[in-house]
């Protein structure tokens, strides 16, 4: 049985105590410490006592106690790592000041509490000032009942349906403000998407869902999707556009890969020509720069694309840059670019060059001869150093792009009368491919009649079977200056004129048919003579047939237009 005559003494009272109890006298020595003091210090009482506080507790508020007679209550410390809450209290007798008393206690667990909720209530904080964001970010609609049909949470989006601010209905009951359906999704307990309904006299397409907390349905959320049914019929009429253009884009690159140009369909089985395919393959290959050559109509940009397509860079660009084309004073700017403000008229952000475009692939610089000898210069600089410059800017821009060339002009010529500089000359003649032209490979010509008849066939709708031996024999006859290109114009330009199924003499241009004259009369000049007098009369026939028209007239040559210009100059022909 508990005695109840058991003597319990102060001292055992304060040792019983969670809190530290440490006394000082007026000089500061230690006259009193409790069993936690004793803990914390890791001393037996009789080290402790007799010693001055400071030995201890240097920042001891005991001594300011004291001096300033007055309690400090509440005052937090940290002391081995752990927080201690104090309050330290002066020790009067008879009026007088002898000494003073700190208790303070161990409030490590409780402060890192604090932190924690503190910390998880910025968290919280941060959380609804996010969801409160996105939620007036919205376009849509956004309003949440509880299961009292409160309203506890509305955007401005929604609100706005009934010109009110959110937090005027946010608390609200929902019935206040309109009789709504969405809450019956907590009858239901299932969700129900694009419905169509009215709020606030506007019909509208929304959402409803049932809101739930531990498998319990706890409230309801609408959301509108759509303000006016007639947004929806607009969206869908975008969707079915793009749905046109995506079908038309997977169309056009179903055609390119199609379309995608090989050497098997370049059309051919003349021996020299057979060998100049075959070389052209293996070149294809590697990586070097090509030069091809061939006169007008030849075929080089089809074997171009070839190479295109047979090397390792076919899954980059091709890129075609016509140099006779383009002005000179534009065409620095077309191949490498310009920087924003390089000169009056530059469109803002500059412009990217074919150089830059081509990166990773192949550019093709059909008509490299008559490239100016300026830009040769800095043509050469971008082979040799694989970095460009566009214009008006200083930072030069790595490439990496396979060059091939291809001129129907004399380069060696070129480059004895200093047209052409010799270094870049050397540079794109690494590896070189002649084309012949039709004239040196006449048995493709039946060959070449068959493609083009099949193609027109198809083209005009038409069954042209053939041509008679008449018409035949003009064509064998026929010196081709403007070759593959002059030969498919001639077949397009009868399919225009012919009836029946056969194409006959009569059906070919004009020039052709008067070039049968000049048959057996090569001794009276020459092989060389002879060819100009037929492209003289050819250009003039073409010219008469289409009333000056340049342009008409180098399409039925077979010509391009600056060919055409080129020939007119040299034979001094005056329009």
């Amino acid at each position: 049985m508990f005695e109840t005559n058991v003597q319990i003494s102060l001292r055992d009272i304060l040792d019983s105590t969670n809190n530290a109890v440490v006394a000082v006298n007026r000089s500061g020595e230690i006259i009193f410490c409790n069993r936690q003091v004793e803990k914390f210090l890791e001393l037996p009482a009789g080290e402790i006592l007799g010693r001055h506080v400071r030995d201890f507790f240097p920042t001891t508020g005991l001594m300011e106690v004291m001096e300033a007679g007055q309690p400090q209550l509440g005052c937090r410390l940290s002391l081995k790592n752990s927080t201690y809450l104090s309050n330290r209290t002066p020790i009067i007798i008879n009026g007088n000041i002898v000494g003073a008393v700190a208790v303070f206690q161990d409030v490590t667990e409780i402060h890192n509490i604090i932190n924690e909720l503190t910390t998880k209530n910025e968290e919280i904080r941060e959380l609804q000032e996010t969801l409160t964001s996105i939620l007036e970010l919205s376009s849509d609609g956004i309003v949440a009942v509880n299961k009292d049909y409160i309203i506890t949470m509305a955007n401005q989006a929604f609100a706005s349906f009934f010109n009110k601010k959110a937090d005027e209905i946010i608390g609200k009951h929902v019935k206040e403000i309109y009789n709504p359906i969405f809450p019956k999704a907590m009858e239901t307990g299932k969700p129900e998407y694009g419905y169509i309904t009215t709020l606030n006299g506007q019909e509208i397409i929304a959402n409803r869902v049932p809101i739930r907390k531990n498998g319990e349905i706890v409230g309801a959320l609408g959301t509108v999707v759509f303000k006016n049914i007639s947004d929806l019929y607009a969206l869908s009429e975008k969707i079915s556009n793009l749905r046109s253009q995506l079908a038309f884009y997977k169309g056009e690159l179903k055609r390119v890969h199609r379309s995608r140009f090989t050497f098997d369909q370049i059309i051919g089985q003349n021996p020299a020509f057979v060998t100049l395919k075959e070389t052209a393959k293996r070149v294809a290959k590697n990586q070097s720069t090509v030069l091809i050559r061939g006169e007008s109509g030849t075929g080089k940009e089809l074997f171009a694309k070839a190479i295109y397509t047979e090397s390792g860079r076919n899954h980059g660009p091709f890129i075609k840059v016509n140099c006779a084309a383009v002005p000179e004073n534009l065409l620095e700017s077309e191949l490498f670019g310009y920087k924003e403000g390089a000169f009056t008229g530059a469109k803002k952000g500059g412009h990217v060059g074919k150089f830059e475009l081509a990166d990773k692939g192949i550019i093709f610089l059909d008509e490299i001869g008559d490239m100016p000898l300026l830009m040769q210069a800095k043509l050469l600089r971008v082979l040799q150093e694989k970095e460009i410059e566009r214009l008006g800017d200083t930072k030069p821009r790595r490439i990496d792009v396979r060059v091939i060339a291809a001129t129907n002009r004399n380069l060696e010529e070129m480059v004895a009368e200093g047209e052409f500089r010799e270094d870049l000359y050397y540079r794109i003649n690494v590896v070189s491919l002649n084309i012949p032209p039709l004239r040196e490979r006449i048995d493709d010509l039946d060959l070449l009649l068959q493609h083009f008849i099949a193609i027109f066939n198809k083209q005009f709708g038409l069954r042209v079977s053939g041509i008679d031996q008449e018409a035949m024999a003009v064509l064998r006859n026929h010196r081709w200056p403007g070759n593959i290109r002059e030969l498919e114009n001639v077949i397009e330009r009868a399919f225009n004129i012919l009836e029946g199924d056969k194409i006959r003499k009569e059906h070919l241009p004009l020039y052709l048919q008067s070039s049968q004259k000049y048959k057996g009369t090569g001794s009276r000049g020459g092989l060389h003579q002879l060819i100009e007098e037929i492209e003289r009369e050819a250009i003039n026939n073409a010219l008469k047939a289409c009333h000056g028209n340049k342009n008409r007239a180098a399409s039925l040559l077979g010509l391009s237009r600056a060919g055409l210009y080129k020939k007119l100059k040299r034979y001094k022909i005056k329009i």
